[in-house]
């Protein structure tokens, strides 16, 4: 690898980082970074993701618990389902072929970006009613989607939680959280039923941590508006780019 494209993908990492701590999602962009950047096989790739976000959970949370964005009693539920569907999810990985992961993953970022650019209000309260039993059930989804494309958890929890019309300061304070949790049970689903690079994984936390402190000051700083419209345009741009990228392997 030249010494120009390993500094390239060093800021683009450091940029998914900051992405994750100013909007939650942003670790979509890390499986395809290492996929088509350093040739990292898929499978070893989501897995090695995995791990790493559980850095940037640990760090992203204490950004938003410092400043008071972060609603714990919602975000104990959350990570309690979170658990279970994060192994389950790591366990699915390893049994769909590459192609299929890609195309999960590109099809839900695409849907995800168009909801997020539909107007709508937005209620801008902590709290949004919902039981303890329909958070664990979302925490388990959020655990088994994140788990299978290698994403951490805030591309699938942050737009169900602004679709529920939580505030998106609070929705995504609760995305930094449930990565932790995520992260350490996929994490042991990966060794289980497959590989985890732990020395690029470490490598790459490093960098994304540095982006997570940058991107967690950017979102206390800007709009909620602007905040969801950047989640919006995100989304979009890595949904198209990862499914050209399945049809263009399978044409």
């Amino acid at each position: 690898m030249s010494f120009a494209l390993l500094g390239f993908i060093s800021v683009a990492v450091v940029f998914v980082g900051a992405l994750i701590g100013a909007i939650g999602i942003g670790g979509v962009l890390l499986v395809p970074l290492l996929t088509l950047g350093v040739g990292v096989n898929v499978h070893v790739a989501i897995a090695t993701a995995m791990f790493a976000y559980l850095f940037t959970g640990i760090v992203g949370a204490v950004e938003y618990a410092r400043r008071g964005s972060i609603d714990w009693a919602t975000g104990l539920w959350l990570c309690l389902g979170g658990m279970p569907g994060a192994y389950l999810g790591a366990m699915t990985t390893w049994l769909m072929p590459a192609v299929a992961l890609e195309l999960v993953i590109g099809t839900l970022v695409l849907i995800s970006g168009i909801h997020a650019l539909r107007p709508k209000s937005e209620v801008i309260s902590e709290r949004n009613g919902l039981s303890p039993t329909a958070l664990v059930l979302i925490g388990v989804l959020t655990g088994f989607g994140s788990a299978i494309t290698g994403t951490g958890g805030p591309l699938v929890l942050v737009p169900i939680l602004l679709w529920l019309k939580v505030s998106t300061l609070t929705a995504v304070g609760l995305s930094q959280i449930i990565q932790i949790p995520i992260a350490l049970l996929a994490t042991g689903g990966n060794l289980t039923f497959g590989h985890v690079d732990f020395k690029l994984g470490f490598i790459l936390a490093a960098m994304l941590v540095v982006g997570v402190v940058a991107g967690a000051n950017f979102a206390h700083r800007a709009s909620r508006d602007r905040l969801k419209r950047i989640i919006a345009l995100a989304l979009l741009g890595a949904g198209t780019a990862m499914l050209v990228k399945v049809v263009s392997a399978l044409v």
